[in-house]
């Protein structure tokens, strides 16, 4: 399968890897299949990963720099 919209390359212009990208992407579109209200009023994609790419190319939705991760250890 390959992403044809939005595309990869405006995509990465928003992320810094695509691990981050694909992270991202997952936690977003767990967050839109949970009911949370999504960013944009009308989508191409009918898929809650499809909406979440398209949140992530128009820039409503972005990493969080300062988001530190647990470390399960410490637990």
């Amino acid at each position: 399968m390959r992403i044809t919209y939005p595309s990869i390359d405006k995509l990465l212009s928003r992320v810094d890897s695509r691990y981050s990208l694909s992270v991202l992407a997952a936690k977003r579109a767990h967050e839109l299949e949970a009911g949370m209200q999504p960013t944009l009023d009308k989508f191409i994609c009918d898929k809650y990963v499809g909406k979440a790419l398209e949140e992530i190319a128009a820039g409503k939705v972005t990493v969080d720099p300062a988001h530190q991760e647990v470390n399960l250890k410490d637990y």
